[in-house]
Order: C-alpha cells, then sequence, then structure tokens
C-alpha cells in the first residue's frame, strides 16, 4: 500500500475563531511518506499533528510586496553573495541573483540538471524570469525567488511561522482517508481529463503541450481546492518546510519505530546532505508539493509524500511558501 494520508483519527473539535485567509485543520493521525515511490519518502510511518491554521493559498507577489514596502527586506537574491562563504567563486559570480528554469528547444539528458537551469543575474522575486521580466499580470501568483530565511522574515512579521513537513504533508492530504490513492484528490493524476494541480504535460524539459493552460506560474486558486480547502498544495511551486532534510528511516529509527510519531520536526542541520550531492556541506531544508515543472517523465513529485532537499541558500523560479498558526500562538 502506498504511503498517503487518512481522516483525522478522531471526530474535530469546534474549528477557533477564523483567521482571514488561513483554513483551521483540526490535527490527527495520517500514513505520511510513502514505500512505492522515490526512495527518500520511505519508509511510511504513522504521524500525529496538532490543529494549527494554514495559509489557503502560497503567499503572493502581492502579499510579499506589502512585506517589502513594510520592512525594506531585501531577499537574498538581491544581495551579493559573500565571496568567503563560496571559496572559489569567480567575481562574476558573487553578484545579486538566483536559478531560473530555462526550457531547451529540443530533446536534452535528464541526467544534468543543468540542461534546464542556469543561474541568472539579476533574477529576484520581482524580476522572475530574469533582467526585462517583471510582475504585471503575475500579482496573484505565488511569490518565487525566495531562500529559507526570507520565508521565514516574512512569516515573523506576519506573526506567523513556516510548517513543518508533517504539518504540511497533513494538510496536503485534505483530509483523505482512502489509503489506497496516489494523489491527494484520488487514483489518477488528471480523473477525466481534467487537471487538478499545475503540472507539466508533455516531455520534459523540452516540449510544455500546456494542456493545464499554464506554461509557467499560475494564479493562486486557479485549481480545484482540496478537502480542507487548500489550494495550490499540489504542483505550482514547491514550498519551504522548516524541517532540515534527512531520510525518514533515520528519523523513525532515531526515535519510535512503530510507534505514531507526534509532531515530529524532522532531522539535524549537520546530516541534512542532499542525497545526490553529498559533497556539498550547505544545510538543506524539505521542501514539499512539486511545482509546474514536475511531468510524467521526470520528477513525479506532485503528491502529498514527494519531498527534495532544497539548500538554505538557494532561491529558484518554482519555489515559494505558505505560512501557519498554531493555538499556542495566540
Amino acid at each position: 500500500m502506498n504511503g498517503t494520508g487518512s481522516a483525522p483519527a478522531a471526530a474535530p473539535a469546534a474549528a477557533p475563531a477564523a483567521r482571514k485567509g488561513m483554513v483551521w485543520l483540526p490535527g490527527g493521525t495520517f500514513r505520511m511518506g510513502s514505500d512505492g515511490h522515490y526512495p527518500e519518502e520511505a519508509p511510511a510511518h504513522r504521524v500525529t499533528v496538532g490543529g494549527f491554521w494554514l495559509d489557503a493559498t502560497p503567499v503572493t507577489n502581492l502579499q510579499f510586496g506589502r512585506f517589502v514596502k513594510a520592512t525594506g527586506h531585501v531577499t537574498l537574491a538581491e544581495r551579493a553573495p559573500a565571496a568567503a562563504d563560496y571559496p572559489g567563486a569567480t567575481p562574476e559570480a558573487l553578484v545579486p541573483g538566483s536559478v531560473v528554469f530555462r526550457q531547451p528547444r529540443r530533446r536534452v539528458p535528464l541526467g544534468n540538471h543543468l540542461n534546464w537551469w542556469d543561474w541568472v543575474a539579476g533574477a529576484d522575486w520581482r524580476h522572475p524570469d530574469g533582467p526585462g521580466s517583471g510582475l504585471q499580470g503575475r500579482e496573484r501568483h505565488p511569490v518565487v525567488h525566495v531562500a529559507f530565511a526570507d520565508a521565514l522574515a516574512y512569516a515573523a512579521w506576519a506573526g506567523k511561522a513556516l510548517p513543518t513537513e508533517a504539518e504540511w504533508e497533513y494538510a496536503a492530504w485534505g483530509g483523505r482517508s482512502d489509503d489506497g490513492a496516489e494523489y491527494a484528490w484520488g487514483a489518477a493524476l488528471a480523473p477525466g481529463g481534467r487537471h487538478q494541480a499545475n503540472t507539466w504535460q508533455g516531455e520534459f524539459p523540452w516540449q510544455n503541450l500546456t494542456q493545464d493552460g499554464f506554461a509557467r506560474t499560475s494564479p493562486v486558486g486557479a485549481f480545484p481546492p482540496n478537502g480542507y480547502g487548500l489550494s495550490d498544495l499540489i504542483g505550482n511551486v514547491w514550498e519551504w518546510t522548516t524541517d532540515w532534510y534527512q531520510p525518514h528511516g533515520e528519523v523513525v529509527a532515531a526515535c519510535c519505530a512503530g510507534v505514531p510519531l507526534d509532531n515530529p520536526a524532522g532531522g539535524q542541520e549537520g546530516r541534512s546532505r542532499d542525497p545526490r550531492t553529498p559533497e556539498i556541506a550547505i544545510p538543506r531544508r524539505v521542501m514539499k508539493g512539486g511545482s509546474h515543472l514536475c511531468a510524467p517523465n521526470y520528477c513525479r513529485r506532485y503528491r502529498p509524500a514527494a519531498r527534495m532537499a532544497q539548500a538554505v541558500d538557494t532561491s529558484t523560479s518554482h519555489l515559494g511558501f505558505r505560512c501557519l498558526v498554531r493555538p499556542s500562538a495566540g
């Protein structure tokens, strides 16, 4: 049986007072991870989370712009990297910028992600495709080119926090109780030919058929919400969580195998390496949900259980975030 979510273990209590733009999740026990997909998702294991409010959508460009206007925050992508932090980097690389998807014109080997990812000087949240691009018409799209520290700063300003991986995954399942489902909405990726999330159709990375109507990011809420009323947890953009990346098996074995984990907070910073590039010592957080670049032939991570390691110093054109509030926070 693949790792999926389940309904709350008990009847939920009455929801607390509403918070604008947020949805109350009552908490419960669910099956986290998967034994039937990528190795980093295994083993599937039982987890319990408490109740919390979660933003109904990812943070948008409009919302992030209000934060920047109020605080003067300068994102990591807008700052020149310090030479001491990147020994051996050339002077031309030590300028503000971020990582941008570039669609190849023809089929390329999938073993090298540099065939479609470029570090672009001048790319940032205001210029998502690089210099010359802007936010006109994208005000309600998820903000991108935000590093972990940028997401954390926004959350603090808003009086909120970022979710743990467990909280995020619990929310993504939308309260589903059918343990055989592969996706947050059921057994099929596009039931009846109807796309449920902004993902890639065609052969990634060179052929984008845009059958879902979007070649890149989409306005939040453009696809059906899940059972909790939450939008865009799957597809559109990946989302930051607070967990240090570590294989599920290491975290479960170190704690309480066979017993549901209670509000787990992930791995250890010193062990947070990307298994694809273990020689790089930059700490990694877990990102969740997949993006508009996830395709059937590459990165089938448009599922709640999917997870990837993301360097805390790196922002990209397909990574955003949303916030939560726990009851103890007031």
